[in-house]
């Protein structure tokens, strides 16, 4: 499964925000299940960034941000966080109804 976390981050915090984002990841890769994981800036909004991870499955990352060690690296990246939906399982859109 993979998780997509969109923030939305002033333009004063950008540096501080990609080096947080750093140290997070580190914490996850660090996590059982954890497959990997990587960030970027939206072309179109200077403002707007994406966290992409991926994990073994929805176990996995539920458990990974349990761990203590991950709240607290995550705390300063996810205040961003826009608040919606962002686990989802590959292939499931494919059904038909």
């Amino acid at each position: 499964m993979f998780a997509v976390t969109r923030l939305r981050v002033p333009e004063a915090d950008a540096d501080g925000f990609a080096a947080a984002v750093d140290v997070l990841l580190a914490a996850l890769a660090a996590r059982p299940g954890f497959r990997d994981g990587e960030f970027g800036r939206c072309t179109d909004d200077d403002a707007l960034w994406a966290l992409v991870t991926r994990w073994d499955g929805v176990g996995a990352y539920r458990r990974a941000l349990s761990a203590a060690e991950v709240k607290l690296a995550g705390a300063p990246v996810w205040v961003h966080a826009l608040d919606e939906p962002g686990v989802y399982v590959p292939g499931e859109g494919t059904r038909e109804g």
